[in-house]
């Protein structure tokens, strides 16, 4: 399995908001990594709306 296409930049923020290190988020699958942003999407937008009362 070769790494991720992505720049350097991107992951660097990718790792530091999965909490993972760099290397390991190079290496990991993208079908994980695209699992790994739908939670986080999730829980953003569970912070961003508003409880409804």
């Amino acid at each position: 399995m070769r790494p991720l296409q992505i720049s350097a930049d991107t992951a660097v923020k990718l790792a530091e908001k999965l909490h993972v290190p760099i290397e390991q988020l190079m290496h990991m699958p993208q079908h994980i990594l695209m699992q790994k942003l739908a939670e986080l999407a999730k829980e953003d937008a569970a912070k961003d709306k508003p409880d409804e009362q």
